[in-house]
């Protein structure tokens, strides 16, 4: 069944962008133009919410309590600023997830797969299978080629979040907020150690496959 998701944007032309983009990649879309008129969307079959800030009327701060409480959906908060202690008084009120404008598509869709997965138990639980490798989420484990891996906590995630997405780029944004859980201790270098580390084990199974790809400048996608 199609998850469905509500955008609450003023700008036309970024709103048209938006319903293109997700209902290519499998989503129906319900378009709202102002704080007011986001409210006003009935409840039926919304799955998760995209929400600017700067809206004409009721802004994004104010209303994404109000529709947490009518909708208990994911909302993610769209918005040019990027002070961090804006982005936790956001949290406060209600908002799971934060993307910065402009934006990369891949990183996008990223968050809102992540946060469906989040809201749904059934998902977050089935075994994931990708080439050689089996990750079963429920007892942490994976197997490549048959062989146990054993993968510290963030490896675990990590390659928990790239099986999640087989065909998107995961930004290094997505994956320190996803892995790290927007702790202030990842950066780049981390990063790349856990990626060196992931890619070492797997190898070591089957040395003669190549599972994850590094997109420069982006973050990582598994090799297709």
């Amino acid at each position: 069944m199609q998850k469905t998701i509500l955008i609450i944007e003023d700008d036309i032309e970024i709103n048209d962008m938006l319903c293109i983009l997700l209902q290519q990649n499998g989503y129906q879309t319900v378009s709202a133009f102002s704080g007011t008129e986001g409210l006003l969307v009935p409840r039926k079959d919304i799955s998760l919410i995209l929400l600017d800030l700067m809206l004409p009327g009721k802004n994004g701060e104010k209303i994404i309590g109000e529709l947490k409480a009518k909708h208990h959906v994911p909302v993610i908060v769209m918005s040019a600023i990027h002070d961090v202690s804006k982005k936790v008084d956001l949290f406060s009120l209600g908002a799971d997830d934060y993307v910065t404008k402009p934006f990369h598509n891949d990183e996008l869709l990223a968050r809102i797969s992540a946060r469906l997965r989040k809201n749904v138990n059934v998902s977050v639980n089935e075994t994931l299978i990708y080439k050689d490798i089996v990750l079963n989420p429920t007892d942490y484990s994976v197997t490549c080629q048959g062989k146990p891996v054993e993968l510290s906590k963030h490896e675990f995630a990590l390659l928990k979040l790239l099986m999640e997405n087989p065909n998107r780029t995961c930004t290094k944004s997505v994956i320190y907020d996803t892995v790290w859980d927007y702790e202030n201790s990842a950066d780049d270098n981390t990063l790349n150690v856990h990626v060196s580390k992931l890619r070492k084990k797997l190898k070591e199974c089957n040395p003669n496959e190549e599972y994850i790809e590094t997109v420069w400048g982006i973050g990582y996608r598994l090799k297709k």
